[in-house]
């Protein structure tokens, strides 16, 4: 089953204390963190494609390029939107826009690849696929 292009979800964060760089570690100025805003475009990419998928799949981030524009303080609102631009077989490619109103805060992709979620797991904890029940 291939996902068409075109999909597309949002995810609205309120910043707090905990979202701060100063928080992540990121930075010492009490403003969003980048770690945040890829978290939530990622969370974005995820929500465009989860209802779409097999039975038994899921999705993987394998490369991202973001652009963090703008700060935006404690208590600003900020949404992420993915958009599932490129399908190249299990390799997806979403654009996505970080904005706070209308003001773009960050802007990027992110590259995911469709996997069997059990031979993913059960290979990242280093377990033979092979004799594992399917």
């Amino acid at each position: 089953m291939e996902l068409p292009a075109g999909l597309t979800a949002r995810v609205e964060l309120t910043v707090t204390d905990a979202d701060t760089a100063q928080t992540l570690g990121s930075g010492d100025v009490p403003v969003l963190g980048t770690p945040r805003v890829l978290a939530l475009a990622e969370a974005a990419t995820v929500l465009a494609t989860t209802s779409r998928l097999p039975s038994g799949a899921t999705t993987v981030g394998t490369s991202v390029q973001l652009t963090h524009l703008r700060p935006t303080p404690i208590g600003g609102t900020v949404v992420a939107v993915a958009r599932l631009s490129t399908v190249d077989g299990k390799r997806l490619r979403f654009d996505v826009s970080v904005r706070d109103g209308e003001v773009e805060v960050a802007t990027g992709t992110v590259e995911r690849v469709l996997v069997d979620r059990h031979r993913f797991v059960t290979a990242a904890l280093g377990e033979n696929p092979a004799t594992e029940p399917a």
